[in-house]
């Protein structure tokens, strides 16, 4: 038997790390300036307005915030429960109350081992689903700029929704980056996702000749990809440099602690991955943009098992303050990508750009 959930108002639904869900539900909550329901699964959370009134602007709202915990927003219409005959027909039927186009069609599922046992059915499935669209001319890529998203939490359950296309998208919010066969460390993926995801125009950000501090830089994962993109590195750690940076000539290993050095003259960038609390690399970041050694920056917050989202804030208000006293102006961006764990990755730059 197959049904359909009725009485569903517009919705938000998000993907996020599984064993996050209560930070992504929490910084929704903070940032959605409307109360709301939640529901929770496992590397998913959906988040539906109570007062009708006005829903629309806060979900368009939150869709186009960047918020750390969410991989990707999207915009909920309708749940469906499949029968295990036939899943496509149902879904149809709820796509001709919609009666709209599209870009695209994706079908996803969560980041849980539940949700990988779905990839081979999504895939297939996949092909049936956009020949019935196409069918229906409910695909056209050059008319629409929004794609309709099939989220599979369960093989007998769809949520529908959609979301406008952004370039920084991932079929179920995961990058698919190849490891360079000479990096020195899989910790270079992030750096990679960091780039691709926080920072706008990283062409012009990042350019032959530029100077750059890798603080906790050993075995070189982060610096390889400064040193892919023409950049001197100063690469901060008692440890030793591994592989392919280990005597790169745009590399000069400095042996020393990462809380206390600082370059004779300022530099483009300041990387940072040192395992240390949240706080200390907060505050070590916010002195290296107010002193001027530094003008954009790109660290990691390792995160406490419990109140993480408070923590977040904690850093972000004593960033803040340090930098309104320096009477610097400047933007933060902060993402939970992928390749962390528990931990965000976040982007600093002082804005004279």
């Amino acid at each position: 038997m197959t049904t359909t959930q009725t009485g569903l108002p517009y919705a938000l639904l998000a993907y996020c790390r599984p064993g996050f869900e209560p930070e992504c539900a929490e910084e929704i909550a903070d940032r959605a300036l409307a109360p709301g329901q939640f529901e929770r699964g496992d590397g998913w959370v959906v988040f539906t307005p109570t007062e009708k009134s006005g829903c629309q602007k806060v979900l368009r709202d939150l869709l186009a915030l960047n918020l750390i915990f969410s991989r990707q927003t999207l915009q909920l219409h309708q749940r469906l429960s499949l029968g295990s005959k036939d899943r496509l027909t149902p879904i149809i039927e709820a796509l001709k109350t919609q009666n709209t186009v599209f870009s695209d069609v994706w079908l996803e599922h969560p980041d849980s081992n539940e949700g990988k046992s779905l990839s081979g059915f999504t895939r297939k499935f996949g092909d049936y689903v956009a020949k019935a669209m196409t069918a229906n001319a409910w695909l056209q890529p050059q008319a629409s700029r929004q794609r309709l998203h099939l989220f599979f939490p369960a093989q007998n359950e769809v949520m529908v929704a959609s979301r406008p296309v952004r370039a920084t998208d991932w079929l179920n919010g995961i990058p698919r980056l190849r490891m360079p066969s000479d990096a020195p460390s899989r910790s270079t993926l992030k750096m990679l996702e960091a780039i691709l995801v926080l920072v706008d125009e990283p062409e012009r950000k990042f350019r032959e000749g530029m100077t750059a501090v890798d603080l906790g830089a050993a075995p070189g994962g982060w610096t390889y990809q400064l040193v892919a993109r023409g950049l001197k590195v100063f690469a901060v750690d008692n440890g030793p440099m591994k592989g392919s940076m280990d005597g790169h000539h745009q590399v000069k290993h400095v042996r020393d602690d990462g809380f206390k050095y600082r370059p004779k003259n300022p530099v483009d960038w300041l990387v940072c991955d040192m395992v240390e609390q949240p706080i200390r690399i907060a505050d070590l970041i916010a002195k290296w943009v107010a002193s001027g050694n530094a003008r954009r920056a790109i660290f990691n917050l390792k995160l406490p098992m419990k109140k993480r989202h408070l923590e977040v804030e904690k850093c972000f208000a004593l960033i803040d303050q340090k930098l309104k006293k320096a009477d610097i102006t400047y933007k933060i961006t902060a993402k939970q990508l992928f390749h962390d764990r528990e931990e965000i990755t976040c982007y600093l730059t002082a804005v004279k750009d």
